[in-house]
């Protein structure tokens, strides 16, 4: 049998183990450089993988930044796992752990290096929104509801627009000022705007 006459070989089936890792470093040179600064093989570079890999999985850096920031939503919190602690403000206290400050400003520093090409590219945009804005806005949404339920808030409270208040706030804190989101100044948000917001008495010291 000839070459010609020989059966195709069946090409090597794509590792994807390594995804995750290749999409997490994707993600810290994207807070760190830019989406305009960013490289493949910088990426590549920082994940200990080949470029070639990177090129195989994703042809171009935009369809390696969208599928990186789509990955951080599958971090995000479900409702099971929410603390319930009975009061709208323990539930927002309870919130406020390392792990989770330090996510939430990853998240920011992403979206600000995306930001450049959010404008031309409509499918990052709605991938950013569903991965970085709407979880937060989603958690306090149901902390908000809960608490309505109780009767701890009015049934005319504007949940919407008092879900966004803190994403906004600690965005401009930490993208426009340079101040890291600390415990302290949470819970000073929490007390001073976002309870009275909905009609809570801020509790006395």
């Amino acid at each position: 049998m000839t070459q010609l006459d020989e059966p195709a070989r069946l090409g090597r089936k794509r590792d994807h183990t390594r995804d995750p890792e290749i999409l997490d470093a994707a993600l810290d040179v994207l807070a760190e450089t830019g989406y305009d600064g960013m490289t493949v093989d910088m990426v590549a570079a920082r994940a200990k993988a080949g470029k070639a890999t990177l090129y195989r999985r994703w042809p171009s850096k935009a369809e390696l930044v969208i599928d990186a920031v789509a990955c951080m939503k599958q971090n995000d919190l479900d409702a099971a796992s929410l603390p319930d602690t009975g009061t709208l403000r323990g539930d927002l206290l309870a919130m406020i752990k390392p792990p989770s400050i330090q996510d939430g400003e990853r998240k920011l520093r992403v979206m600000a290096g995306i930001a450049s090409m959010v404008s031309r590219s409509p499918e990052l945009a709605e991938t950013a929104r569903a991965a970085i804005v709407e979880p937060r806005i989603a958690v306090n949404r149901l902390f908000m509801e809960r608490a309505r339920r109780r009767g701890e808030i009015a049934e005319d409270a504007d949940i919407e627009l008092a879900a966004t208040i803190a994403p906004a706030m600690v965005a401009y804190r930490v993208l426009m000022l340079g101040t890291p989101a600390t415990r302290e100044s949470m819970i000073a948000l929490i007390d001073g705007v976002i309870l009275p917001a909905v009609g809570i008495r801020r509790p006395r010291d």
